[in-house]
């Protein structure tokens, strides 16, 4: 909420499901109206809608396809016209791609590119002028991946994008921190979503040993940690990459060790 006790005003995009979903639920209970994003599923979008106003906030229902390149940023200007301004903006559409290097087509790596890379610099860039023309202290948030830090056989499009965006978020930390609008990369490891197979399940009751944590994360504890960043009390933190994965990335050198086949060379 900000300090004039009126409702802030957040997009997140890709939010008809997973941890989309659950950060635009997250920011709504924290006070802020949201426009909510979908590209395949409006039933889904309509649903998270229907969650965000049980919080008593505005939501706005709108079609984005982050591919259709420069329109999808007309798309994140209509929105911030509908919600009155902006003051959060949450890049969390994406793709995960698990093709072989040697076998990717210049097609797969165009599309990974253009809805995790391409796209979201179009809507960042749309939300970051909009915020400066108001004078918007205002907070960009990109959900990106443990694959920004770390690769994975078989994601070489999606490891490279994700590094890319991380990349982007650093600079614009650098650039737009004199206008008061800070930049944060939200990296998840292994996340209970529809991304991960894994939909309508309690990441509790799963077993994943290679995570020191022993299980996946859940999505809203990812919305937790969006609505943490874009409260008042994180307005210092710019510029990082803040890692929700239960501890998965420091487990290269044990992970080492404990691999005894070869099978992980091939996806």
């Amino acid at each position: 909420m900000r300090a004039d006790h009126q409702s802030a005003r957040a997009i997140v995009t890709g939010s008809d499901s997973g941890i989309g979903r659950a950060t635009a639920v997250a920011l709504a209970a924290a006070g802020h109206d949201v426009a909510v994003t979908w590209h395949t599923d409006r039933d889904g979008a309509e649903e998270t809608a229907a969650e965000v106003r049980s919080h008593g906030s505005r939501a706005v229902v709108t079609h984005l396809d982050v591919t259709d390149i420069p329109a999808c940023g007309d798309v994140i200007d209509a929105m911030i016209d509908e919600l009155g301004g902006l003051d959060v903006f949450v890049n969390n559409a994406g793709i995960g791609t698990h093709t072989p290097f040697l076998e990717m087509s210049l097609e797969e790596w165009n599309r990974v590119f253009d809805t995790d890379l391409t796209g979201a610099f179009v809507c960042l860039q749309r939300a970051a002028r909009a915020m400066v023309a108001a004078g918007t202290r205002g907070r960009l948030i990109a959900v990106t991946s443990v694959h920004a830090h770390q690769p994975m056989v078989g994601s070489s499009a999606y490891d490279a994008a994700k590094h890319g965006l991380d990349g982007l978020m650093k600079n614009l930390a650098l650039e737009l921190g004199s206008l008061g609008i800070s930049a944060v990369s939200v990296a998840p490891g292994a996340i209970a979503t529809t991304m991960s197979g894994q939909t309508d399940v309690d990441p509790r009751q799963v077993d994943r040993p290679g995570i020191p944590l022993g299980r996946p994360g859940d999505a809203r504890e990812v919305a937790a940690l969006i609505a943490f960043l874009a409260s008042p009390e994180a307005a210092y933190i710019s510029g990082t990459s803040v890692v929700i994965d239960g501890g998965m990335l420091q487990m290269g050198p044990q992970a080492g060790n404990a691999i005894t086949a070869h099978d992980w060379r091939t996806v």
